[in-house]
């Protein structure tokens, strides 16, 4: 269980970046921050996702759905 909160805080995280980036974008003057420190993050946290989904799934803490047929 703590697994998918991690997994599901992490993807909070992510949309959180992209709509500071997107905040950045619609700035006319030249920002403090660049939008790539935000979109490099949303980059290395959906790797890091991915990268934790599938080592709990081999080590057995997520299961597969079964098979449909």
């Amino acid at each position: 269980m703590l697994l998918k909160i991690i997994i599901i805080a992490l993807l909070l995280f992510i949309i959180a970046n992209l709509v500071r980036a997107g905040l950045v974008m619609l700035r006319q003057p030249e920002p403090e921050v660049k939008m790539s420190r935000y979109l490099g993050r949303r980059v290395m946290f959906s790797a890091l996702v991915l990268i934790l989904i599938f080592i709990a799934q081999a080590l057995g803490f997520l299961d597969q759905n079964p098979r449909p047929y």
